[in-house]
């Protein structure tokens, strides 16, 4: 991914060339294939490349269009094809940035919409002194921005804008409470003042203007109902085949993640097809696999193994245990995990070792992963959408049935199953929470009464009226991801770019306009899935059990470092802050000793909480307040 920066000061006013060269420096380790810049009056704009494509190549940026509006653009245009025959008149270029350019001068915002792909872009019009940023519908790509009287700066990282501010930020604690928990809202940032544009949205900044638009959703409205099996089956190839051509869209070999689950295979399984078409424009396809043979219940190498016979190839294996030694001091690996201005569950040194060694080895620049699968093909074997379906079309004889069939399946009384189904329908505040979101218990109660729907992933009721409760459900799964890639923090060092076939726009839209039940029966999860694919990926993989979750590994980290971390609860800045009650932190600590699992994963976010802030501390980036301040100074100066 590529990296933008711009400023805009309303007087007119340059920035001091030493400002300017500390940012084109934070920008250089992201972007190494170009140093472009954009300058007149009162406007600064910086743009450093990670070339992927033969026509990134090409592009010159900051781009200037016809209209005499600068655009920088991070992003990969998927509908290349349509929007150059619809723009052709007027075309002189045919890159990303000049199609994206071409676009706006012919449709202004409304050209949005038109441009599906991985994306983010930010537009300067001089003429109507006004500044757009704008991100694709899934939100991959980041793009920050900050406002005050005086001037807007944005950017694709966050170092800029907080390590040369020249002031300290407010830490945003709903941040922090949704990191804790299910993700924060998109549009925040760990720090008040800095805001990140949202996915689906456009910003419109200016003098005494600031405001934020949706500019595209999915349409409830929009059905496709077939009569046969079969022909959801070649939809379903042709969409997916579609999304997985599209990131194959590289100069250079692809790297696909290959975990040995379904979703991760049929990515890969579908590329070799695709390139055996020759309809691709990547040469190669590699694969890397991870794999750790001392996790009870995980050994993904069979399946794993299984895909690469039958591509004829073996990929790069990475042994994962490695990171688990008992040699290596996880708290150490922390440390270097969060020298980021975002928390991060980081990545153990081995394994960024690994990942370094494989890029460069095979020359790669694109990683293909498979997240969306789980949530979008039936992974998770959960009926109540398509019984709310039901209940909301008053199909109440197919309900009965359908309840029976998977009460049977799921093995609890029908009763149960449709007081889940009926309590959707309610608002959180009376259905309650599910235990799986509840907040843990060492949080300080002030702290989630104040942050109590981030802590909870931010709830809502299902309406009984209006869009299927299945399609409500499809867009707040999505807009779960949205948090989770919002999240995600651009890599540095080990540069690549991470592109996701199954949050394609098309794919989901298709996926969202389908029969639930085409996804998950009672006897089959990813049914449509699995029956569209057989003949390209092996029958072992898509007919295994569920995926085993890695539950060993933070247990033994947490009991390994028992005694650093109970010394870390002793003078803990989340606990001085407000956050964290350090005693109870301590006890479910301690519980973990004795096999409790089920919060292990928070206990480790709350440890590179822990971690991040004190870095942050450390680089004095975040005004605490002269009431705390005080105190956090004696913390920090105990923990050195």
């Amino acid at each position: 991914m590529s990296v933008q920066f711009g400023r805009w000061s309303f007087t007119g006013e340059c920035p001091k060339p030493e400002y300017v060269q500390k940012v084109s420096g934070s920008l250089a380790a992201y972007g190494p294939d170009s140093n472009d810049s954009y300058s007149q009056p009162g406007i600064t704009i910086l743009y450093r490349a990670f070339h992927t494509t033969k026509e990134s190549r090409r592009e010159r940026q900051p781009h200037v269009c016809p209209s005499g509006a600068v655009i920088t653009w991070d992003g990969r245009l998927d509908n290349r094809e349509e929007l150059i025959h619809e723009l052709r008149a007027s075309l002189t270029l045919d890159d990303d940035v000049a199609l994206a350019g071409a676009a706006f001068d012919r449709w202004g915002t409304g050209c949005f919409a038109k441009l599906i792909g991985d994306w983010a872009l930010s537009i300067w019009d001089s003429r109507q002194r006004s500044l757009i940023l704008a991100k694709d519908p899934i939100g991959p790509r980041h793009l920050y921005y900050s406002i005050d009287n005086k001037q807007i700066t944005w950017c694709t990282i966050l170092d800029p804008l907080v390590l040369f501010a020249d002031k300290a930020f407010k830490l945003c604690e709903e941040y922090i409470a949704g990191w804790l928990s299910a993700y924060p809202a998109t549009e925040i940032t760990p720090y008040v003042g800095i805001m990140s544009v949202p996915p689906s949205s456009c910003v419109f900044l200016g003098p005494r203007k600031h405001i934020v638009a949706k500019y595209w959703d999915f349409d409830a409205s929009r059905k496709i109902r077939y009569h046969t099996d079969g022909e959801y089956e070649e939809h379903f190839r042709t969409v997916f085949a579609q999304a997985v051509r599209r990131r194959l869209r590289s100069d250079s070999p692809v790297l696909g993640e290959l975990s040995g689950g379904r979703d991760s295979s049929s990515i890969v399984c579908m590329a070799d097809v695709l390139i055996a078409r020759g309809v691709t424009e990547t040469p190669r396809l590699d694969t890397i696999s991870y794999y750790d043979d001392s996790e009870p219940g995980w050994n993904e190498r069979p399946y794993f193994t299984l895909v690469e016979e039958k591509r004829g190839r073996k990929g790069w294996h990475v042994d994962a245990s490695l990171q688990n030694s008992s040699k290596t001091p996880v708290f150490e690996s922390f440390q270097s995990a969060n020298c980021c201005l975002v928390p991060t569950l980081g990545r153990n040194g081995h394994e960024s070792a690994s990942i370094r060694m494989c890029l460069a080895s095979q020359k790669n620049r694109v990683i293909l992963s498979g997240t969306g699968g789980d949530e979008f093909m039936g992974g998770v074997p959960v009926p109540t959408p398509e019984l709310q379906d039901l209940f909301a079309r008053a199909r109440f004889k197919m309900l009965a049935h359908q309840l029976k069939l998977w009460a049977l399946q799921q093995r609890k009384p029908w009763f149960h199953l449709f007081l889940e189904v009926a309590l959707r329908f309610f608002p959180p505040a009376l259905a309650g929470v599910p235990k799986h979101l509840r907040p843990a218990l060492w949080l300080e109660s002030t702290f989630v009464k104040q942050h109590w729907k981030a802590l909870t992933g931010y709830p809502s009721r299902v309406k009984l009226f209006g869009p299927l409760p299945s399609f409500q459900d499809s867009v707040s799964t999505l807009n779960s991801l949205r948090r989770q890639q919002a999240c995600k923090v651009m890599p540095c060092g080990v540069l690549y770019e991470k592109r996701y076939p199954y949050l394609d726009r098309n794919l989901l839209e298709f996926m969202f306009a389908i029969p639930r039940e085409q996804s998950v029966r009672p006897t089959q999860r990813r049914s449509l899935m699995r029956r569209a694919l057989v003949g390209i990926v092996p029958d072992e993989i898509l007919n295994r059990k569920r995926k085993a979750v890695v539950v060993r590994a933070p247990l033994a980290s947490i009991s390994r470092e028992r005694s650093n971390l109970g010394e870390m609860t002793q003078h803990m800045t989340s606990s001085s802050l407000g956050i964290v009650n350090s005693e109870r932190l301590f006890a479910a600590l301690e519980n973990v000793q004795h096999g409790e699992e089920s919060s292990s994963l928070r206990l480790m976010r709350a440890i590179y909480i822990e971690d991040w802030l004190r870095n942050l501390l450390n680089l004095g980036v975040l005004d605490f307040g002269t009431k705390k301040r005080s105190q956090l100074a004696l913390h920090s100066s105990i923990n050195g």
